[in-house]
């Protein structure tokens, strides 16, 4: 409760006599509320994310949960790479709070410099590195700092403050969206290997949006259906060629609108084919 979270730190901001940096959990419905709590507190200072509640595996042939304890277990604490985009997406929502006006330190999955970076471009004041340093050992710090060095002397960005916060504004709601944004999966057939998991998961788990033909004609094994792509970027994850797939915008001639705008009738939907949400299409002919 964020009554708990103030209460807290208010005493120990009475006896404290360094700056008081509170760690923040991710385990929470809102963590703004948390974040505002600590604030008025006293907190000089706040930082997230805190590990995610988890039970990591089950032992099959006990049935006890991993890592057990004389046959039993509780849940544990997940951190490394795998929660870096739930830790971006409170940190974002922490520094674009505008009632939270004390510094923040980003945390969850940083290990590379291209990591800092994103969080510092969220609004992060410093980062913090804990897996990262169980993996490489403190190493790593440097291969970060040199990294992070390089790019920003790329970028012309002189300091930190060149770009902390700088994707704060382009996080908006999805209401906010422009609903005539469309993009479309594009195919580099001279250096796709043939291997069709972009056409298994767009035909199972998408749109099916992506043609597959017979081999041996000299054609390509598969071809993008643009009038049932709809953008979702999936093929494109799934690809083990970096750069074969790839996601291009294309006009849609109407003007944007977004879904605010379109639901209180101020705005026009792109026209778009009969096929957009649920293509049949099969091997050309």
């Amino acid at each position: 409760m964020p009554d708990y979270t103030c209460q807290i730190v208010e005493w120990v901001k009475e006896k404290a006599t360094i700056p008081v940096i509170v760690k923040l959990t991710p385990n929470v419905t809102d963590v703004t509320y948390i974040a505002r709590a600590a604030v008025n507190g006293g907190a000089d200072a706040l930082s997230l994310i805190n590990t995610i509640n988890s039970i990591v595996a089950v032992d099959l042939d006990t049935f006890a949960p991993q890592p057990s304890v004389g046959g039993k277990s509780s849940h544990g604490g997940y951190c490394g790479p795998a929660v870096k985009p739930i830790a971006l997406h409170l940190v974002s929502a922490v520094c674009g709070d505008a009632k939270v006006k004390i510094p923040v330190s980003g945390i969850g999955g940083i290990s590379t410099w291209k990591d800092a970076a994103e969080f510092i471009a969220l609004g992060s004041a410093t980062v913090q590195v804990c897996t990262a340093v169980m993996h490489y050992g403190f190493r790593i710090v440097e291969d970060l700092i040199d990294g992070l060095s390089n790019w920003m002397d790329e970028k012309g960005h002189r300091t930190i403050e060149d770009f902390r916060g700088r994707a704060l504004p382009n996080v908006v709601k999805w209401e906010d969206l422009d609903l005539n944004y469309h993009l479309v999966a594009k195919i580099d057939h001279a250096t796709c290997i043939g291997c069709e998991l972009c056409w298994v998961a767009c035909e199972d788990g998408a749109h099916q949006a992506i043609r597959r033909n017979a081999r041996g004609n000299g054609g390509p094994v598969v071809e993008i259906i643009e009038e049932a792509c709809v953008g979702c970027n999936l093929c494109s994850e799934v690809c083990p060629v970096q750069g074969c797939i790839t996601m291009e915008s294309m006009p849609s001639g109407a003007a944007p609108v977004t879904w605010k705008q379109f639901t209180a009738g101020k705005g026009k939907l792109a026209p778009r084919s009969e096929h957009f949400h649920t293509a049949t299409f099969g091997p050309k002919p």
